[in-house]
């Protein structure tokens, strides 16, 4: 049968052209096979022929399954008046054709025989069920393996390709499939978004590919069951994007799957806390390629609670053992499963699967088996093509391709989450053989739709996982997830629910949005909107919706409609031709209006022949927007009239008109006039008189309601206005669409123990249905839930998320464009609980005692209890004559709740089998396999018999306990003890080994010192004074390993001091208890023990804990899968709890801290003590020397119960208030005080720090200091005086003091670093003195004072001499005249900086010829006439007073050659300076002088050897004469002498000295003026 892979209907109106031809005519078979197709499911008590009455009036109940429903639990229905367990539910059809294919079971053995091979596990019609609903491995899986399944088919065909996986359609009903749920992985909040990415020829392009794969799911004659991968290519879509965009896209990538990481990390760690979990297969079954005649094992470990039942299935059937005995031998031990086939041949080639199931879901696990065949004996007939396709591997021209492995591990289950919230849905894929070039394609389905990235949906594949994160959920999001991965032509599939609820209204009471707008009938101007009705109305009916819509490119949003309508469409006019918009709805009750939808996918205001062009020619990269221009006509037509006019919608509210365009046009754009009248008028008015109208549809508003109107259309264009088109039909304005009636037979059944199987039926002359919602309500809570938020499909929806152990009921409401229809009729009240199944068999049986007449046997319990208690066992046996097995016979009628049983009335000496089934709630289940056959005869052995019913208990890594029964045949003398034997699971016969030396007297057994991971198995014989007996039969493989989860019994004290032993289970179900024990016996007198258990916790309290109480204290909890745990009471502990006990029932409250007192920033007193714990009603008392004190103004008290801090704050301390204080608690019935006693020294000494303190905040209210005045020497060994400073403003000044003296400082203070700074500059001894600095305004002044003597000042010399020291350059070497200088800078020199010189290790002595000073900044060593002797290193030592910082320089070799060598230099040239030829002085640099005067001129030279002396006049020799007399006397006196100068003794005169070092010249001016008397004579003369 097919699913409908997309939907089933939409509206007539506008669905038709997304239709196929082939998909409608398939829909419509497809709708009327559904209604015709039924199943019957019937099970009796027991397959048991005996012939007894009860049995033979026992009636099997028939399920009818309709197609939407074929997997289902059913609820039970048992008829109590056979004495037999039926199992079924109740049928829903009685009509003949159920009646056809309805199967009688009858109980009767003979009536089995005959009908044994109708209902064969490997019926053809099963495995037809199974490919088709998955059915048959869904009825396996609850264990109903005598299931009588008859499924008539009358139009399923194979498909011709290969079945190269699992059925598994794509459809809405895979929904019905239990699944386990959890919380979204990861949620967040996020706003709406204006703009939108998605472009309309994406949305193109995703409709025609979706087309495209309905197509294919249509094709074929009839339809096919198999799954087969799409191997058509799809054109890829590269959508451009701005680099902006990309960047901020993949910075949102980056940032969402880090969160993803760590939140999914986050909850993977909670999810293994959880009380219930689904299987998981820690070990997944290996394929294998094997040769005839060879033995093959699978196997697989399996992980859940509780613990899962595991099935095997050949190519989706499941393997009957007992069909094929010897053939398969399937075994399951302790999550241990394996399936041996034994002699493999060719047929044996196949798919195999491991299907494991509990309450909380179901898993499979797939492995492949090739059988060779040896070169040339390959069975020519699988090489037909008809057999190939059916053969799980295919033969290619290389040999043989076995089918790829594909599982998922780590999946995703039924998830919730709330729209704006990011959600995330992932598996872990592996892929066995894994290929690296051979990548797997990666597909996900949202209820069988392709879904595609877009900027709602983004998807990731990591190369071993697949994710899908819903960036911002919607309601739309919600459905049925589908993972798909397929390998060339393999592919597998996994699925899981995401429901997603409604955001929080902004208004309280305010309706859910709307859902799913989407854009239909798009032309020029005009567009139809259509959204879905949200499921929750706010409490409140929805009077309407508004639409809004908006520019593509913009964040402008406007209101299209005034009114809110009520119908789920809207026509939307006056778009502009050529832009793009998107829409969205928002629902409005009385309330308010509620949160928009999401918004729809952009549209184009085009024509669709346009858009048509468009597609198939793209000229560009879409960008939002189409600029549409028109051709200039040459010249006017006027257009025809339009053709086709029709009303396509009527509703109240409007009527929406279609028409074609006119034949006749020209070669302009036309345009529209509507008209309309009322019928049987001719009264015609025009509809739109301002705008024409450029599509060829309109709706036409303001129209009366009940009304008939006709409607006619005009065409214009700038010829003129043409002819009207025919008027339509009368259309009366109402809605052609009514509101559903409610749908019917609401019937819930049990599912999982958190979900619900929902049916109901079609509402009655539904149309256009748009799905259904459900809502859910606790049995008397009057609250209802809505449990989809996305209407559903079909008549069946799992309602999750439910609580365990509820009574909920249920109704149903339809939903299409019209409206909601009124809810149905609330559903009976079902408990939320998992379905139930028959036990699986019972095994290994064995005799325990045997006489003439009658043995003893036991069995083990089925590994599978079916989910409830098991009630009891039947047993049968047969007689086995010569090898040949009889009849069977029943043993008893009435079930036994023991595992051992006498069965009498024997023949003795003859041979018998016996098999054992289990019973419960669900029924009888499948017998066990025949036991081996024994003898009945007279035990008369001495030695006793086997112990039975040995089973293990708690497990741990390193130890178990081992529990037994004793033996029925105890032999000749009475039991005086038991040994234990153990060995390794896979060690042989002769490694069993004892535990005990020493014979047992209890019959239990704690061992210790197992091998974690290890397996092994135990078996017990007893002893008596014969000897030892028999052994037991061996146990069950045993792993040493403490199981995820595991807790122990916890002792506890309560506060009334009552002992308590707690256990607590979180695997528990819905029919597990817990049984205590006391030494391994149960618990049978409650006179020393109360047991109280609530859900999954279970309390044993002791009445008055005692000597009689000793002992070892276990609990086990049934329908488990061994969950158990014990404490140990002896002497030593049972004195503890007594202690602890008596400690609860008189309790102190313990303190953190005793009573304590601080001195707070104010000067206030604080008392103060903390307990470790306090409740809100803890309370204290304030004892002050005897006497209660009080909150008030001198007392503020405060009880924190949060931190447990008491405290108590005085403002100040008063001589009065010396004393003892004393803080009194009482928490409860606990008490306890803390004192202090304050008296004497201790109290004086705590007021005064109060008393200072309060002075020193009092202080800090006005500009103070916050680090006192101190110093700093600056890198410029300057000293900084300077002070830190705190609450300053403008008007605070600062006044510096020396010895009370005021330093006048020459800039003011900013304050704005807070620091206050004096700067010394080349500070020295002067400096010395006290120093103090003032802040002042008008809120006070403070002071800080320092003083720089004696020490103080020692110190701070010391630094600056540091400073001096660290400053110091490296020496240099001068040469002088007088011998070679050392020298080195320091920033200044001040006295108190030592300094000392070293030549050679040896301190130098200063000497005339050897000294050292202090030149300004200079420090040097002076040697004179340096030797030879004066070669070496020589160091300047400078001693800071702490210190000695030392400078050093080589004097030797080049270095001493070079400043030797300099030095006789600068030797010579000093004695040359010295003796050379000079002027001394006496000359004037200018003479001016009368004429007639007498000129006499003298100067000092000298010179050695005594120079030479001569006289130039204007740069010309010059000697003495009558007028001019020149001398040079004693060697050094030289004299220049004119007795009457005239004018012509103007000039410059020159005297040159010279001897043997050198020339010195001097230059003299002679200026001789005429006074002017004389001179004005002279010219009177000359006159």
């Amino acid at each position: 049968m097919m699913s409908l892979p997309f939907y089933q209907r939409h509206h007539e109106h506008y669905d038709r052209a997304y239709r196929h031809k082939a998909l409608t005519s398939t829909v419509s078979q497809y709708q009327k096979e559904t209604k015709s197709k039924a199943a019957v499911y019937a099970q009796g008590s027991t397959a048991y022929a005996r012939g007894s009455s009860a049995y033979r009036h026992a009636s099997a109940a028939g399920f009818s399954l309709d197609s939407s429903a074929a997997y289902s639990h059913g609820s039970s229905a048992y008829d109590l008046e056979s004495a037999a367990y039926s199992y079924g539910s109740t049928a829903y059809d009685h009509s003949a054709a159920q009646s056809k294919r309805s199967a009688a079971y009858s109980l009767d053995s003979e009536s089995l025989s005959r009908s044994s091979a109708a209902y064969s596990h490997a019926s053809e019609s099963i495995n037809k069920l199974a490919a088709a609903y998955r059915l048959g491995s869904e009825a396996y899986s609850l264990g109903l393996k005598n299931s009588n399944l008859m499924i008539e088919d009358q139009s399923y065909k194979m498909s011709p390709k290969a079945k190269r996986a699992k059925q598994n359609l794509i459809s809405e009903d895979k929904e019905n499939e239990a699944m386990d749920y959890s919380v979204p992985i990861f949620t967040g909040r996020e706003v709406n978004i204006s703009g939108v990415t998605d472009t309309e020829e994406e949305r193109i392009k995703e409709s025609a590919a979706y087309v495209a794969k309905r197509n294919l799911f249509a094709t074929g004659e009839g339809v096919s069951v198999s799954k087969v991968a799409k191997s058509t290519s799809e054109e890829e879509h590269h959508e451009k994007k701005s680099r902006k965009v990309a960047i901020r896209e993949s910075a949102e990538r980056v940032a969402m799957k880090k969160t993803l990481e760590e939140t999914q990390a986050f909850h993977k760690k909670l999810n293994q806390d959880k009380l219930l979990h689904a299987p998981e297969f820690i070990i997944e079954p290996r394929s294998h390629t094997i040769w005839e005649k060879e033995n093959v094992v699978f196997r697989c470990s399996v992980a859940g609670w509780p613990a899962p039942r595991v099935t095997w299935y050949k190519n989706n059937v499941p393997i009957d053992v007992q069909a094929h005995p010897g053939k398969y031998i399937i075994e399951s031990r302790y999550g241990l499963h394996s399936l041996e086939i034994t002699t493999c041949e060719f047929d044996d080639t196949a798919q195999y699967r491991a299907s494991a199931m509990n309450v909380k879901g179901e898993v499979s696990v797939y492995a492949s088996l090739v059988v060779k065949r040896y070169k040339g004996e390959i069975d020519a007939s699988l090489l037909h093509a008809g057999n190939l396709s059916m053969s799980p591997f295919a033969i290619t021209p290389y040999g043989y391709a076995s089918r790829f492995e594909i599982s998922f591990v780590d999946k995703f289950d039924v998830a919730f989450g709330r729209e704006g919230e990011t959600m995330s849905l992932g598996c872990t894929v592996v892929i066995n053989p894994d290929i690296k070039r051979f990548k797997p394609d990666i597909e996900w389905y949202r209820n069988g739709v392709l879904i595609t990235p877009s900027k709602w949906v983004q998807m990731q594949w990591s190369g071993e996982r697949a994710s899908l994160t819903l960036t911002h959920a919607n309601k739309e999001d919600e459905g049925l997830y589908t993972l798909r991965v397929a390998m060339g032509e393999y592919y597998e599939e996994y699925s899981g629910y995401v429901f997603v609820r409604d955001a929080d209204a902004e208004i309280p009471g305010a309706p859910g949005a709307p859902l799913d707008v989407q854009c239909l009938d798009a032309n020029k101007d005009y567009v139809i909107v259509s959204w879905k009705q949200p499921a929750v109305d706010g409490g409140n009916p929805i009077l309407g919706y508004f639409i809004d819509r908006c520019e593509v490119g913009t964040a402008h949003w406007t209101q299209c409609n005034e009114n809110p309508v009520k119908f789920a469409r809207f026509p939307v006019t006056g778009l502009i031709e050529g832009r793009s918009y998107i829409f969205r709805v928002r629902a409005v009750n009385k309330a308010g209006v509620s949160l928009p939808s999401r918004v729809s996918e952009p549209v184009a205001a085009l024509d669709p022949a346009d858009r048509a062009r468009l597609r198939s020619h793209p000229s560009a990269p879409w960008t939002g927007q189409i600029i549409v221009t028109e051709e200039e006509p040459a010249e006017g037509v006027v257009p025809g009239p339009p053709t086709d006019l029709q009303v396509i919608e009527a509703t109240k509210n409007y009527v929406v008109l279609s028409w074609k365009p006119p034949g006749q046009r020209g070669h302009e754009g036309i345009m529209y006039f509507v008209e309309k009248c009322v019928a049987g008028t001719e009264d015609w008015q025009r509809v739109n008189t301002e705008i024409p109208v450029k599509s060829p549809r309109f709706a036409v508003f303001d129209l009366s309601e009940g009304k008939s109107y006709c409607f006619r259309v005009r065409c214009c264009n700038s010829a003129g206005i043409g002819e009207p088109s025919e008027a339509t039909e009368a259309t009366v304005v109402d809605d052609k669409l009514d509101i559903p009636k409610a749908p019917g037979r609401i019937m819930p059944t049990r599912n999982t123990d958190t979900s619900v199987v929902v049916t109901w039926t079609e509402p009655p002359d539904a149309k256009e249905l748009v799905g259904y919602y459900i809502e859910s309500s606790v049995e008397g809570s009057g609250r209802w839930e809505p449990c989809n938020n996305n209407p559903v499909k079909g008549t069946r929806f799992i309602c999750h998320g439910l609580s365990n152990g509820e009574k909920y009921i249920f109704r149903v409401r339809a939903v299409n464009a019209a409206g909601l229809s009124v809810f149905s009729q609330d559903s009976e009240p079902i408990e939320v609980k998992a379905a139930i199944a028959a036990p699986s068999q019972p095994y290994d049986i064995m005799v325990l005692e045997s006489v003439r007449d009658s043995m003893v046997l036991g069995w083990k319990q089925p590994k599978v209890t079916g989910g409830t208690e098991i009630t009891g066992y039947y047993v049968n046996y047969r007689e086995v004559v010569d090898g040949v097995p009889g009849k069977w016979k029943e043993a008893n009628i009435k079930a036994v709740t023991e595992r051992a049983y006498r069965i009498e009335n024997l023949k003795e000496n003859m041979v018998y089998q016996f098999q054992v089934a289990a019973s419960n709630l669900a029924g009888v289940g499948t017998p066990s396999q025949p036991s081996k056959p024994f003898k009945c005869e007279e035990w008369t052995i001495a030695v006793p018999g086997p112990p039975h019913d040995v089973k293990c208990t708690e497990v741990r890594k390193d130890s178990l306990v081992l529990l037994w029964k004793e033996p029925v045949y105890t032999g000749r003398s009475p039991i005086v003890g038991y040994y234990v034997d153990m060995k390794e699971t896979e060690a042989k016969e002769e490694c069993w080994r004892s535990v005990n030396k020493k014979p047992l007297q209890k019959k239990y057994l704690k061992i210790d010192g197992l091998t974690q991971g290890a397996s092994y198995v135990f078996r017990v014989r007893a002893t008596n004074q014969a000897g030892v007996g028999k052994p037991s039969d061996v146990t069950d493989a045993v792993l040493a390993e403490t199981r995820p989860g595991t807790k122990e019994i916890v002792v506890d004290v309560d506060d009334n001091g009552v002992i308590s032993l707690n256990f607590e289970c979180d695997q528990m179900s819905p029919d597990s208890k817990f049984v205590w024990s006391k030494n391994y016996e149960p618990i049978e007198d409650d006179s020393r023990l109360n047991i109280d258990t609530k859900g999954g916790k279970s309390k044993a309290s002791f009445k008055d804990l005692g000597e009689d109480d000793l002992g070892i204290y276990s609990c086990i909890v049934t329908d488990t899968d061994g969950v158990s745990s014990s404490y140990t009471i002896d002497e030593e502990e049972m004195k503890r709890l007594l202690a602890l006990s008596h400690e609860r029932q008189f309790p102190t409250v313990p303190l953190t801290s005793e009573l304590a007192v601080e001195i707070l920033e104010k000067g206030e007193v604080r008392f103060w003590l903390q307990a470790e714990k306090l409740s809100g009603n803890a309370k204290a008392n304030f004892v002050f020397n005897d006497k209660e004190i009080f909150n008030g103004e001198k007392y503020k008290m405060k009880v924190d119960q949060k931190t447990g801090l008491i405290e108590m704050i005085m403002d100040k301390l008063e001589d009065k208030d010396e004393g003892t204080y004393t803080f009194q608690l009482q928490d409860g019935k606990a008490t306890n005080q803390s004192s202090l006693v304050l008296i004497g020294d201790v109290f004086k000494k705590l007021r005064d720090e109060a008393d200072f303190q309060r002075k020193d905040w009092q202080r800090k209210q006005g500009p103070h200091f916050v680090d006192k005045l101190g110093w700093e020497v600056t890198d410029e060994c300057n000293v900084m005086l300077k002070c830190k400073v705190a609450n300053i403003k403008k008007e605070t000044h600062i006044v510096w003091y020396k010895d009370d003296r005021e330093i006048m400082v020459d800039e003011e203070h900013d304050f704005k670093d807070g620091v206050c700074t004096l700067l010394i500059s080349e500070f020295s001894k002067k400096d010395a003195g006290t120093y103090e600095v003032i802040l002042k305004d008008d809120r006070g002044k403070d002071s800080s004072e320092l003083k720089l003597k004696d020490t103080a000042f020692a110190d701070l010399m010391n630094e600056v001499c540091r400073r001096i020291a660290l400053s110091a350059t490296d020496l240099k070497i001068q040469s002088t005249a007088e011998g070679i200088r050392l020298y080195s800078y320091v920033t200044y020199y001040v006295e108190d900086l030592r300094v000392g010189w070293v030549h050679n290790d040896t301190q130098i002595k200063f000497t005339d010829r050897v000294k050292t000073g202090v030149t300004g900044e200079q420090i040097w060593l002076q040697i004179n006439e340096p030797t030879p002797q004066d070669k070496g290193k020589y160091i300047m030592e400078l001693f800071d007073g702490n210190t000695a910082h030392k400078k050093t320089i080589d004097l030797s070799g080049q270095a001493f050659d070079e400043a030797f060598a300099e030095f006789q230099r600068l030797k010579q040239a000093a004695i040359a300076e010295k003796n050379r030829a000079r002027v001394l002085g006496g000359l004037p640099d200018v003479v001016t002088i009368q004429e007639g005067k007498a000129l006499n001129l003298s100067c000092t030279v000298w010179g050695d050897p005594t120079p030479e002396v001569s006289w130039l006049k204007n740069e010309k020799s010059f000697v003495s004469d009558d007028n001019c007399i020149l001398r040079f006397e004693s060697g050094k006196n030289v004299s220049f002498s004119i007795s009457t100068v005239s004018t012509h003794d103007s000039g410059k005169y020159s005297i040159v000295v010279k001897n043997k070092y050198g020339t010195e010249t001097s230059d003299v001016t002679v200026s001789v003026y005429i006074p002017e008397e004389e001179r004005e004579s002279e010219q009177e003369k000359q006159k």
